[in-house]
């Protein structure tokens, strides 16, 4: 038989480190994407109940949750390249 043309090399791996890094980096996005809204969403169901008005602090607070978040995760994404 011929031997294979490329050589059998072990695939490079992270150090365990490096892993551990992407994980939690990943963890920090989700809690940032998915917190704020929900978290704005309760509230504002929350003041509507109180205050009796339909939907409008819930909408409002959507809002706001969700440009939170956005701004949250920009704030990640510089301090990521930063580093």
């Amino acid at each position: 038989m011929t031997q294979s043309p490329r050589p059998t090399t072990k695939a490079t791996k992270l150090p365990h480190s490096a892993v551990i890094l992407l994980l939690l980096t990943i963890l920090d996005t989700t809690w940032r994407t998915f917190v704020p809204p929900i978290t704005g969403t309760i509230v504002g169901i929350g003041l509507d109940n109180m205050l009796h008005k339909a939907p409008l602090f819930t909408t409002m607070m959507i809002i706001i949750g969700f440009a939170t978040s956005a701004i949250l995760i920009t704030l990640q994404i510089r301090k990521v390249r930063q580093s």
